[in-house]
């Protein structure tokens, strides 16, 4: 064997190891990849849009509910988020006349499906006796979140990200009308005539593996500790929060902020908000785990001066992006 051959049976063994070593190695995608589409002034204007007088506030039944309806059907498809049972819009009937959610997905690789819902309200109280509740707050930010968050998760996606869960995204109607929008959601679910796009299956009560509602997460002026704006609370069953991930994600990546894991140290406020008067109700109620993120009652609450203006959008951009890390370990 001449020096050359051996030179070459060497080097081809060394190529054939690197190439198995290669392709044995995982590649961890940074949920840092989603920041790139995380912008301050696109929350801002989404609330601002949300709380136009033009929309009239937004209660259900309303031309400017409709009209908000309209527009997230049209985000979502942006946002490449693929209808369930073939439309994104789903219509129920009200006392006040016509709801509409707003559904989409962002298929996982879980097989069977499981399934990880988020989803906020657009509806608010309107406008009453010539009085208009803008609903910034309550809960513009809430849906304004629930946007980011989609294009967070689509961001990842593109950078081939392969989440586990498939995520459904909720616009719901109805709350300020006993939590009818999520009520109907559930009917959807528990008659299985909600439909995957991708297998075509009814999306089942058993596949949801959590429930993750955004009710009021702008508010900066009733904090956990008097002076700290930065805070966040989740609500939950604490077996089913994963709460070490949002808070090794708090403080790994430098949010600093203060979390709270029930309504202002009160047990009858905490039940009050996660058991009764929140979407997430109809979903505990059938044992399916859930989680609410708010920041809280303020004074501006279902007044006037809860308007667009009233919100700290770094604070709440800061919140979004917890909210994501988190979810990202979920999911």
């Amino acid at each position: 064997m001449t020096k050359l051959v051996k030179i070459l049976i060497i080097f081809g063994l060394m190529v054939g190891t690197a190439a198995a070593q290669a392709q044995s190695v995982r590649y961890s995608i940074s949920p840092m990849n989603a920041d790139m589409v995380l912008n301050k002034e696109h929350i801002r204007s989404t609330v601002e849009y949300l709380t136009d007088p033009a929309l009239g506030g937004r209660a259900t039944g309303s031309e400017g509910a409709h009209k908000v309806a309209d527009w997230l059907d049209g985000n979502f498809r942006v946002l490449g988020l693929q209808p369930l049972g073939g439309a994104w819009l789903h219509g129920f009937s009200t006392s006040e006349g016509m709801g509409r959610n707003v559904i989409g997905l962002i298929p996982g690789s879980s097989t069977p499906a499981r399934y990880i819902v988020v989803m906020a309200h657009y509806d608010n109280l309107g406008t009453l006796n010539g009085t208009f509740y803008p609903g910034a707050d309550a809960n513009a930010s809430g849906v304004a979140a629930l946007l980011e968050l989609a294009a967070m998760v689509n961001r990842m996606n593109t950078c081939h990200k392969i989440y586990r869960h498939s995520l459904i995204l909720v616009a719901l109607d109805g709350k300020e009308k006993n939590q009818a929008g999520a009520v109907e959601l559930w009917r959807q679910i528990d008659s299985k005539k909600l439909l995957d796009p991708v297998s075509g299956q009814p999306v089942s009560a058993s596949q949801i593996s959590l429930v993750v509602n955004l009710d009021q997460i702008g508010g900066t002026t009733a904090p956990l500790t008097d002076g700290n704006p930065r805070f966040l609370m989740m609500l939950s069953d604490d077996a089913v929060s994963h709460r070490s991930s949002l808070e090794s994600a708090n403080k790994g990546k430098g949010f600093g902020l203060e979390l709270g894991y029930d309504y202002y140290g009160s047990k009858d406020f905490t039940r009050l908000f996660y058991r009764r008067i929140s979407d997430q109700r109809i979903f505990l109620e059938h044992k399916i785990p859930a989680v609410m993120f708010t920041s809280g009652i303020t004074l501006n609450n279902n007044k006037p001066s809860d308007n667009a203006a009233s919100l700290d959008y770094d604070v709440l951009k800061d919140r979004i992006r917890l909210i994501f890390y988190w979810l990202d370990k979920v999911l």
